[in-house]
């Protein structure tokens, strides 16, 4: 089997999502913290590509306002990722009007590498566009965390939130692995392991049954 050809996509890895109503709820926001720069460093060792990702939105937005403080990005994280190509975005999704994709396939990159936040918005959209645009994409659910959510449909935790869309990324749309293990694969050149519909839906009416 070919190796993976990987780049790591730090998604908004900025300020807002540590103060404010966008406030990181689970996991622990340090512990992604240090979860996202664990992943830098361990691909920066392996000589894959590092990109680094702001959300950008007008001067007047009340969040992610361009130059604003909570547009900055965690400064942990600032560091880490001083080599990196960076890319501003205005969608939730990494690719639209970015560049990104052509800009991994001039690199040879066949499999995206997601990191950062939140795993119920930008981490969502841009795993369903990375199929779209033909690649194969990785979550690491250390390194990205959910919020809390209510309106009019319902109320759900960040930690009920997280977890359902890590399974649900891995029955089909993403391989799931702790940055651990996501290290120990680039040492290897393996490819993570992710399942499919049908094996999850058939593991899921064994477990519910």
């Amino acid at each position: 089997m070919t190796s993976p050809r990987r780049a790591l996509i730090v998604i908004d890895a900025q300020q807002e999502y540590f103060d404010g109503p966008l406030t990181i709820q689970h996991p622990p926001r340090e512990a992604t913290v240090a979860a996202i720069v664990d992943a830098v460093n361990a691909a920066v060792a392996a000589g894959i590509p590092v990109v680094a990702v702001q959300h950008t939105a007008p001067a007047e937005s009340p969040v992610f306002a361009s130059g604003s403080a909570g547009w900055r990005l965690h400064p942990e994280v600032e560091r880490a990722v001083q080599g990196a190509k960076k890319i501003e975005k205005r969608f939730s999704s990494v690719f639209p009007q970015t560049g990104l994709a052509e800009w991994l396939r001039d690199q040879g990159v066949d499999t995206v590498t997601f990191a950062g936040y939140m795993t119920n918005n930008c981490d969502l959209a841009s795993v369903v566009d990375a199929e779209t645009l033909g690649f194969e994409a990785e979550v690491l659910s250390d390194a990205t965390g959910a919020i809390h959510l209510a309106n009019a449909a319902g109320k759900v935790s960040a930690g009920d939130l997280h977890r359902t869309l890590m399974v649900l990324f891995q029955s089909s749309m993403a391989a799931v692995a702790t940055t651990g293990e996501w290290r120990k694969a680039l040492e290897s050149g393996a490819a993570l392991e992710k399942s499919n519909l049908v094996v999850s839906a058939l593991d899921g009416l064994q477990q519910h049954s």
